[in-house]
């Protein structure tokens, strides 16, 4: 497949894209040296580095494309998750969603089994219908987080986006949009990462929460199955601090129905100046970031970062072809080679 020529009205449509974004991130600080912080950081420190992706064995290589080859076909999706379900065709955003990154993801995830790694897939997308998450808007949502109960703010030593929970900011009774909430700023946090960055770093801080507070055990559940099922690989660390009693019985609980790589990525009462520069970090957490959270302030900060980088995700999409397979580096950043320029019309077969 060719690349698409690039006319003068695309050229003018990204270059206005480009000017938008400088806008939006010039208004955000850098680091804790910028004062009160009240807008999430841009970007990772310089020093903080990606973990680079080990490389492709021959076997991984072969599984890869045999996943490439059976996607890249679909026509339909079914609409739910109910046996015999109708389908419905296949959507640009769907076949945007699945990127090479994601592919092997997937394959990972299932231990590159590929079969189960494309039912896997096939029944993500399906859950994306069937949960809705083009109705979760940042105006539904935002009542949910108008107490900062979850910030996304600051960068790893890795270079991860960090999201924070905080069940002590709890502002609403038990409901379906709680766990909405989270998937909300998961996809946020998706948007704004950088390149070479696939995973996030949750911290989860129980200082000063209550009983009432804390999530059921149905949401934990309902929890734990959305995110290992249709968000696979994008855990990079869970930092959980301030523990009390009767979370760690909380935690024996559902500890059996955690993937036990994922339980290995978890940190209980750890020094967070380990695993997050402290110029990233609030100073509630022990860093040097002096966070106060308004939500007329906050709110709209993030929300428009993520919406200006994805407008140019997408973009840059539609200038590479519209493939599946897409390359995120590109995505994410423009600098690097598209899949159609990187490898010409036989798709998934260099696609290491």
């Amino acid at each position: 497949m060719s690349v698409p020529e690039t006319t003068d009205a695309a050229a003018a449509a990204n270059n206005n894209n480009i000017e938008q974004t400088k806008k939006v991130e010039l208004d955000l600080p850098r680091s804790a040296a910028d004062g009160l912080i009240q807008k999430p950081f841009p970007a990772p420190l310089e020093t903080a580095k990606p973990q680079p992706p080990a490389k492709l064995t021959a076997d991984q290589q072969e599984k890869y494309n045999s996943v490439f080859k059976t996607v890249s076909v679909w026509e339909t999706v079914p609409t739910t998750s109910a046996k015999n379900a109708p389908t419905a065709p296949i959507t640009d955003d769907e076949r945007m969603f699945m990127t090479r990154e994601c592919l092997l993801r997937y394959l990972r995830a299932t231990k590159w089994n590929v079969s189960e790694a494309v039912a896997r897939l096939q029944r993500t997308l399906t859950w994306r219908r069937e949960y809705g998450l083009e109705r979760l808007t940042s105006d539904y949502i935002s009542i949910e987080n108008e107490t900062g109960k979850q910030v996304i703010l600051g960068y790893d030593i890795h270079a991860r986006p960090c999201l924070y929970l905080l069940p002590s900011n709890q502002n609403t009774e038990k409901s379906d949009r709680q766990v909405e909430h989270l998937v909300y700023m998961l996809e946020r946090v998706i948007d704004i990462m950088g390149p070479d960055q696939e995973t996030l770093a949750l911290i989860v801080d129980y200082n000063e929460s209550k009983s009432g507070q804390n999530a059921t055990l149905g949401q934990a559940k309902q929890t734990l199955n959305i995110l290992q099922n249709h968000y696979p690989e994008r855990l990079g660390r869970a930092l959980v601090i301030n523990v009390p009693f009767m979370i760690w019985g909380f935690f024996k609980l559902v500890t059996p129905l955690i993937d036990p790589l994922t339980r290995e990525k978890m940190k209980f009462n750890e020094d967070l100046c380990q695993h997050v520069p402290s110029s990233h970090l609030m100073k509630a957490m022990g860093g040097d970031v002096e966070f106060r959270y308004e939500h007329s302030i906050y709110w709209p900060a993030i929300n428009a970062l993520a919406d200006q980088r994805k407008s140019e995700y997408r973009e840059r999409w539609v200038q590479g072809g519209k493939l599946i397979g897409e390359h995120e580096n590109y995505l994410k950043t423009g600098t690097s080679p598209s899949l159609s320029q990187s490898q010409g019309s036989d798709g998934a077969a260099k696609a290491a």
